[in-house]
């Protein structure tokens, strides 16, 4: 006699995980992005990360499926604001040591790389600088390319709150850069003469 086929179906569990990892893991790095400019620490985004991917796979199955990256970088915003409330307050500005966005260019001399190398660092520090209200909706829509309304549905807040604090953000990040730019600006107005 011939035993029966095995027709053994997966378990719900391991159909769940892969499913997860389907989607929503190839939109992990810009969840990372989102981490560390909000955290600004790299050992506070990993932890901020980690507890949103935890809550993210334990809602995974109510999750908007249409927009899975703005339904995961809604769970980071929120997990980040709630790791923040409960942190106490020295650990909030810890130093942001950001090198993971410089751009590779083959091409480059070693002085036109200093020089990106420069500017890269004097608008990370500018941006660094701004309040997190205006920081997270400058890196969604700037670094991060979300729409407004993206934006609205990813932090919670209304049209026109977006609207302002980005117009602020630009505003402030504007006027830090001009700052910072300044002194070498005059030094070389002068020496032209």
């Amino acid at each position: 006699m011939r035993p029966a086929a095995s027709t053994a179906t997966p378990h719900p569990d391991a159909i769940r995980s892969l499913r997860f990892e389907q989607h929503v893991l190839p939109h992990l790095d810009a969840a990372w992005r989102l981490a560390r400019w909000l955290a600004r620490a790299e050992q506070d985004a990993e932890d901020v990360l980690q507890e949103a991917l935890l809550r993210a796979y334990r809602y995974y199955a109510v999750a908007d499926r249409d927009n899975v990256r703005a339904w995961l970088l809604t769970i980071v915003r929120n997990t980040f604001y709630t790791l923040r409330t409960q942190a106490p307050v020295a650990s909030q500005h810890d130093e942001f040591d950001e090198t993971i966005h410089g751009a590779n260019d083959d091409d480059a001399t070693p002085e036109s790389q200093l020089l990106r190398e420069a500017d890269a660092e004097q608008l990370r520090r500018a941006i660094e600088q701004l309040p997190v209200e205006y920081r997270e909706v400058l890196v969604l829509r700037e670094l991060e390319g979300y729409s407004y309304k993206e934006i609205v549905d990813i932090s919670g807040l209304k049209m026109g709150t977006v609207m302002s604090r980005l117009s602020r953000a630009r505003e402030r990040l504007a006027r830090a850069l001009c700052a910072g730019a300044e002194p070498h600006a005059g030094g070389s107005h002068h020496a032209m003469r």
